[in-house]
């Protein structure tokens, strides 16, 4: 069952105790130029440093997914799947964008490992949801790349085991692969209780 939200009773959306920060896929090869880039991808980078500033200002967790592939993984064209080569585990492409600014304590979630699994949700086959529980972590604030996949999935699977999802608007882009996708990408999150913000109504 998704989350039910309480956000809209809450005065503020402002990060607490009980929160934390998760950044998907942030990786070369969805900016510009990457070999899966995705429109505006590096747009996000200094927005999504003023969310990090501001989580370790207040000593939150700060989680980062990556694409972390094998070289014959079954998402590839040169498998027969649907998107070029890309985030291929220790290359250049699946390393985090240069400019963002993780901090050391970051947590770092590698998905999709396996040749013959794709995964784009940052729980598929991960310890994420394992972690955040570790941490009493009931509430997420969700950016990253890109809007209409990773994301998507990943806000979906956390509806599902019962997070509350804020999802930082400006801090997000879409591939677009059919006009529109983005767009409903964020309505369907928002119909699962996800719950739109940027840095001004977060406080960042």
């Amino acid at each position: 069952m998704p989350a039910v939200s309480t956000l809209a009773r809450d005065a503020t959306i402002a990060p607490t105790e009980g929160g934390a920060l998760l950044i998907v896929d942030v990786q070369k090869d969805f900016l510009p130029g990457g070999s899966l880039g995705v429109p505006g991808g590096d747009e996000i980078v200094p927005i999504l440093n003023r969310y990090l500033v501001h989580f370790a200002a207040l000593g939150l967790p700060v989680i980062v997914t990556r694409d972390w592939h094998p070289a014959d993984h079954c998402s590839f064209a040169t498998q027969g799947g649907p998107w070029p080569v890309h985030c291929v585990a220790h290359s250049f492409g699946a390393e985090f964008a240069s400019g963002l600014q993780l901090p050391g304590t970051a947590y770092i979630v590698s998905k999709a490992r396996e040749s013959k699994q794709e995964a784009y949700s940052g729980f598929s086959g991960t310890d994420l949801d394992r972690y955040l529980r570790g941490h009493q972590v009931r509430r997420l604030f969700v950016g990253g790349l890109a809007t209409d996949y990773c994301v998507l999935n990943t806000v979906k699977d956390a509806s599902a085991l019962g997070y509350e999802v804020v999802l930082l608007q400006d801090a997000i882009r879409a591939v677009n692969l059919r006009p529109g996708d983005g767009r409903r990408a964020q309505e369907e999150m928002q119909r699962l209780g996800a719950v739109p913000a940027d840095v001004e109504t977060v406080g960042a």
